[in-house]
């Protein structure tokens, strides 16, 4: 069964720190780049972070760049998003998808997860 589960969302206040967590089947996972994107009400799904299968290269939105980190563990088959010093803006549903290259366009994933609601107050 081709799967993946987001977990980890929550409210936190501004500036404080969320993990995301993606746990994900082997199909979804082994040798393919995974990506975080976030869709917040009223706006198209947009790209926040990638990562590619061996893990050394990642891409980032320039919106979380120095806040958000993405981390993979291959063992585990999970994929991890840090989210630091968190703003009201960010607040969206974030989604792990996987895709078979890195890249950071919606329409390059071809496997999503259901999302998990991420809500930062002021």
């Amino acid at each position: 069964q081709v799967q993946l589960v987001e977990s980890g969302g929550g409210l936190v206040q501004a500036g404080g720190s969320l993990r995301l967590s993606c746990a994900a089947s082997g199909r979804t996972f082994i040798n393919r780049a995974m990506g975080w994107f976030r869709q917040a009400p009223g706006k198209e799904r947009e790209f926040v972070a990638a990562i590619n299968w061996i893990g050394g290269r990642t891409y980032y939105a320039d919106f979380v760049k120095g806040r958000f980190t993405i981390s993979r563990d291959n063992a585990k088959i999970m994929v991890n998003l840090q989210m630091n010093r968190l703003k009201p803006e960010d607040t969206a549903v974030y989604y792990c998808a996987s895709t078979p290259l890195l890249e950071t366009a919606v329409t390059g994933y071809d496997y999503w997860g259901q999302g998990t609601q991420v809500t930062v107050s002021s």
